[in-house]
């Protein structure tokens, strides 16, 4: 695969890794400066000449990753007989310098319910670096206009038209946030359960009133949920001293909330 596509993927998907350029050769090299490969913790993507410095610079990458680096590396390696090795010898004659970019992961969000408050709130994140999820159970609300908006922001953004919603939360990864804000109080419920059942979430709220939720904690346990699990759950949602009813108002409490949590879960 070549380090664009691997670099592209992770991106989409959210994964981290390590950008790897050669930046300055002097002498022979397999390659020459500008060559690139990108490393994630389980695979490899484009080259910058093999041998011991490639496998070296691979190592040095997961080692990155595993410690959460944030910081660009550079490492210059000898290519020649005299030059300590790890992986084997390499006699080209030249020196090399290269850098090691980390390319952070990206949090994933999932908003349910594409209505006043769910437009404004997906407007807002998709001008942030997430994944980005926006699904409605009707027909005709997720049009292209919409799209259209969303896609200019830097969030990778994906759009479900799905008659049964619940059938995304199977899919979303361990760590994501989900956020629940449909027309539907019936619906709503219905997604609370889910998300329970599935776990492992970094998140779950849902929109509310004190009165819908304490409705909500009744029923779900009543589906036999334990109250810590029902805790987990966060209504109303939004930053508590950020107030107002206005969909864009709620849209920013909400938002802002969730930036002080990506902050906390920062490396």
């Amino acid at each position: 695969m070549d380090w664009l596509n691997g670099l592209t993927h992770a991106r989409t998907t959210g994964t981290a890794g390590i950008l790897v350029t050669i930046i300055e050769v002097r002498g022979h090299s397999p390659r020459d400066a500008g060559a690139k490969m990108f490393v994630s913790t389980d695979t490899t993507s484009g080259s910058i000449g093999g041998g011991n410095m490639e496998a070296t610079v691979i190592h040095s990458a997961r080692t990155m990753l595993a410690d959460g680096q944030t910081s660009m590396v550079e490492s210059e390696f000898g290519l020649n007989e005299h030059a300590r090795v790890e992986y084997g010898t390499q006699c080209c004659g030249g020196t090399v310098r290269v850098l090691l970019e980390p390319i952070g992961s990206r949090p994933t969000v999932a908003i349910f319910g594409a209505g006043h408050v769910g437009r404004e709130l997906a407007r807002i994140l998709s001008r942030t670096e997430v994944i980005l999820h926006l699904a409605d159970s009707r027909r005709g609300i997720l049009d292209d206009a919409l799209a259209a908006t969303l896609g200019e922001g830097p969030a990778v953004v994906h759009l479900h038209t799905l008659p049964a919603p619940e059938t995304l939360i199977a899919t979303l990864p361990y760590d994501a946030h989900v956020l629940i804000l449909t027309h539907d109080h019936a619906e709503d419920l219905m997604l609370c359960d889910a998300a329970l059942r599935r776990g492992g979430f970094a998140g779950i709220g849902v929109i509310g009133s004190s009165a819908k939720w304490a409705r909500f904690r009744k029923k779900l346990a009543a589906e036999g949920h334990g109250e810590p699990a029902i805790d987990s759950i966060q209504c109303p949602i939004g930053a508590p001293d950020l107030t107002g009813k206005h969909p864009a108002a709620i849209a920013i409490s909400v938002a802002a909330d969730l930036m002080r949590v990506f902050q906390k879960a920062a490396p």
